[in-house]
């Protein structure tokens, strides 16, 4: 199964807030960072990232179905570009989704120049954007006495 890529636009973002917060509850509640994670962000920060004229977000379907979003920072100015974030509703993970959909992201914008960061402790996720070509770039940033930050880069 594959999936699709569909830009949101104004009227979707209340959805996609919706979905964001739904789909980082679980690792807001096993990390307890009240100041970073998605799932804590208000509308209003949301809908303010969607108004950045180098961000697009993108509904992520399968079978019609939006099972995620993610969102692309693209300044046009030469630095990485950057996933932050992307994320895959809980009933639709482990199919291989988000690698599906950041083949397609880079099928729009390259596949050269990326960066993005997640949780040090989220073995998943390193394994995913490890195996989509992401290395580590040696920054990590103690968050809380549960969590880390550690950054990724694609060249």
């Amino acid at each position: 199964m594959s999936i699709e890529l569909r830009q949101a636009v104004k009227e979707d973002m209340k959805t996609i807030w919706e979905m964001q917060v739904e789909a980082f509850k679980g690792l807001l509640e096993t990390y307890q960072d009240y100041d970073l994670s998605p799932a804590a962000e208000g509308f209003e920060k949301v809908m303010a990232r969607f108004e950045q004229p180098w961000t697009k977000y993108f509904f992520i379907t399968a079978d019609g179905i939006d099972v995620g979003a993610v969102r692309v920072v693209d300044m046009k100015d030469g630095s990485r570009k950057r996933i932050s974030p992307i994320f895959i509703m809980p009933e639709y993970r482990g199919r291989g989704y988000a690698q599906q959909a950041m083949l397609a992201i880079e099928e729009i914008y390259g596949s050269d120049n990326w960066c993005l960061d997640t949780i040090l402790q989220e073995k998943g996720n390193l394994h995913l954007y490890e195996k989509m070509g992401y290395h580590q770039t040696g920054k990590i940033e103690h968050i809380n006495e549960r969590m880390d930050i550690v950054f990724y880069e694609k060249d």
